[in-house]
C-alpha cells in the first residue's frame, strides 16, 4: 500500500507524529519560527557595528579592544555548541530556545548600563553569546528534520531573517541614537529580543513512524480457504502457517514475482512498510552526543573549512562602516551601504537554496564554488573607493555570503558529509571548531588596523582564512569516496577469501518439508 504523509494531532506540548519527513505540514510554522530567531540572533550581531564608533567614543577604546565583545560573543556561541545540543537532546528543542531567548534579552538589556568595555564582555560576550548557541542551533536542527527534498530551499529562505534584520535594523538604530542615544537604543534591542522566547515554543518536536501496513482480507473468503490456495502454490501445510512460522517463497511462485521476506527484515531490505504487531519494540535511546563523526575524515575536513572559512563571516559586516567612514562617507550613506549588503545576501540565500534544491546535483561541489567566489569579493574590498564603489563591493559580498552562510550548516544533513541520522551532533560538533576562528577572528582584524592604521586589512585577512576553507572543502568529497571505497575492497578481499556463502536452491521448502516428513515415517518405524 502507499504510505501517505499523515499527522497525528496531539497537543501543542506533544510531538508531531509523522509516517515520513512531512516536507510541510507543521514544518512551515517552524520555518517561520526560524526565520525571525534568525533576525533576533545573527541579524543583531552582524548590525552590532552601528554601535562601533560610539562605543569606542564612550568608554575610549581602541579597535581590537572594542571587537573583542562580538569575538567573545561569537565565541562563546560555538564553543557551547555542544552543551546545546546535549540539552536539546535531553529536554527538548522547544524548553532549549526558549531559554536561549531570556539569556539574549537579558543580556543585552543589561549591556545597556555597561560602564566599561568589560561589561560588555560579560554582558553581551558570555550572556547573550550563550543566549545565542541556546536559540539557533535546536532551530536550525530541528527545521531540517520537518523537510528533506525541500530542505535546501526552506532553510536558505528562512535564514534570510538575518539579511532583512540587518536591513532594517541599522538604519533604523542608527536613526534611534539620534533620538534617544545608544544605550536606549540598545536597550530596546534587548526588549526585542524576548521574540527569540516566542518563537521557541512553536518548536514542536517530531517523530518519524512508518506506516503500518493492515492486509485487507476478501470478505466472501474464509480463512481455510485462503490457506488452501497458499498450500498450493507453496507446498506448505496449514499447520506450518499457524504455528507461526514466515516461510520465505520462491520468487517464481508468488504472483508478480514479489518476493516476500520475513517481517522482520522486510522493512531494512526493501524500504517497505512494516508489517502490523500486536508487539511493539522498544525505541533506542538517543545518545546526548555522539563524536563518533569525528572518525569521519569527510567531517573532519568540513570542520576544518567551518573553522577558517567563519574569518570571513563576521569581520566584514562589522568593518563595512568604520571603512566607509574613513573613506569619507556619511553615517547615513554607510548604514546604506550595510543594508545593500543585507538585501544582497537575501538574493543570495535564495539563490543557493533553488540551486541545491535541483537533482541531480552534487551539493558540495556548489559550495566550494560559492566559497571561491566569496574569496575574490572579499579581496575586492581594499580597491573600491568612494561610495558606488563600496557599494558594489557590498552587494556582490552579500550575495556570494548569502549563497554560503545559509547552507554550510544544513549541508552537514547530506550523505557527502554526515547524513541527516548524525545531523544533530554533528552540528554541535561543527559548531564548537568554528569557536576558534570566531574568537580570532574580528579581534586579529582589529590588531591589523591598529598596527596598519588601514581598514583594508582587516579584509585581507578575511580572503586568507576563506580560501583555507576551501581548500579543506575541496577535501570532503574525495575523502568521503577514497575511504568508502577501500573499505568496500577490503570488505570485498574478506569475503572472497573466506569464500561465498552456500546458496539456497528456489525448492528449498519442498526439500525442508521432504526431510520432515521422512524423519517422521522413520520414527514411526521405529
Amino acid at each position: 500500500s502507499k504510505m501517505t504523509v499523515k499527522a497525528v494531532k496531539m497537543p501543542c506540548t506533544s510531538a508531531n507524529v509523522y509516517t515520513k519527513v512531512p516536507d510541510g505540514g507543521w514544518g512551515w510554522t517552524v520555518a517561520f519560527a526560524f526565520f525571525v530567531v534568525e533576525a533576533l540572533t545573527y541579524g543583531i550581531i552582524k548590525s552590532f557595528g552601528v554601535f562601533f564608533n560610539d562605543l569606542m567614543e564612550s568608554f575610549d577604546e581602541t579597535n581590537s579592544r572594542i571587537s573583542w565583545i562580538i569575538s567573545i560573543c561569537v565565541f562563546v556561541q560555538t564553543f557551547t555548541a555542544p552543551l546545546s545540543t546535549v540539552l536539546s537532546n535531553r529536554f527538548g528543542h522547544r524548553l532549549v530556545v526558549m531559554a536561549g531567548g531570556l539569556l539574549v534579552s537579558t543580556g543585552m538589556v543589561i549591556a545597556s548600563f555597561a560602564r566599561s568595555v568589560v561589561d560588555m564582555y560579560v554582558t553581551i560576550g558570555i550572556v547573550s553569546g550563550l543566549g545565542y548557541c541556546l536559540s539557533f542551533l535546536p532551530t536550525v536542527t530541528i527545521l531540517s528534520q520537518y523537510f528533506d527534498k525541500r530542505r535546501s530551499l526552506v532553510t536558505a529562505v528562512a535564514s534570510t531573517g538575518e539579511c532583512f534584520a540587518v536591513f532594517s535594523f541599522a538604519p533604523a538604530i542608527t536613526a534611534l541614537k539620534e533620538q534617544i542615544g545608544w544605550r536606549y537604543s540598545m536597550l530596546s534591542v534587548g526588549v526585542l529580543q524576548l521574540g527569540i522566547t516566542a518563537c521557541g515554543s512553536l518548536l514542536r518536536p517530531i517523530v518519524i513512524r512508518e506506516q503500518e501496513e493492515v492486509k485487507a482480507h476478501p470478505p466472501e473468503e474464509s480463512t481455510e480457504t485462503k490457506y488452501m490456495l497458499e498450500n498450493e502454490q507453496t507446498c506448505t501445510s496449514i499447520e506450518s502457517i499457524d504455528s507461526g512460522v514466515d516461510i520465505t517463497t520462491s520468487p517464481s511462485n508468488v504472483p508478480g514475482k514479489t518476493k516476500a521476506e520475513p517481517k522482520s527484515e522486510e522493512p531494512k531490505q526493501h524500504g517497505q512498510n512494516p508489517v502490523e504487531n500486536n508487539s511493539t519494540p522498544p525505541e533506542p535511546k538517543t545518545k546526548l552526543l555522539d563524536f563518533s563523526v569525528m572518525r569521519d575524515y569527510s567531517f573532519i575536513c568540513y570542520a576544518f573549512f567551518g573553522l577558517f572559512a567563519t574569518l570571513g563571516f563576521f569581520a566584514p559586516s562589522l568593518y563595512i562602516i568604520p571603512l566607509s567612514r574613513s573613506l569619507g562617507i556619511g553615517k547615513d550613506h554607510s548604514a546604506y551601504i550595510l543594508s545593500a549588503m543585507a538585501i544582497a545576501e537575501v538574493f543570495g540565500r535564495i539563490f543557493a537554496g533553488w540551486v541545491l534544491n535541483k537533482k541531480p546535483i552534487r551539493k558540495i561541489y556548489i559550495e566550494l564554488i560559492c566559497v571561491i567566489l566569496l574569496s575574490v569579493a572579499l579581496v575586492a574590498f581594499p580597491f573600491a573607493s568612494g561610495f558606488w564603489g563600496l557599494m558594489i563591493c557590498s552587494v556582490y559580498f552579500g550575495f556570494m555570503l548569502g549563497t554560503v552562510a545559509g547552507t554550510h550548516i544544513p549541508l552537514l544533513a547530506e550523505d557527502d558529509v554526515v547524513g541527516i541520522e548524525r545531523m544533530s551532533s554533528a552540528a554541535g560538533v561543527y559548531v564548537f571548531i568554528q569557536s576558534l576562528a570566531g574568537l580570532a577572528g574580528p579581534p586579529l582584524a582589529g590588531v591589523l588596523v591598529d598596527t596598519t592604521k588601514n581598514y583594508s586589512s582587516a579584509f585581507y585577512s578575511c580572503a586568507a582564512g576563506m580560501v583555507l576553507g576551501a581548500v579543506f572543502l575541496a577535501l570532503v568529497r574525495p575523502c568521503k569516496t577514497g575511504l568508502c571505497h577501500h573499505q568496500q575492497q577490503q570488505q570485498q578481499v574478506e569475503e572472497s577469501m573466506a569464500g561465498p556463502p552456500p546458496e539456497l536452491p528456489d525448492d528449498f521448502i519442498d526439500m525442508d518439508i521432504g526431510k520432515a516428513e521422512n524423519s517422521g515415517k522413520g520414527s514411526d518405524s521405529v
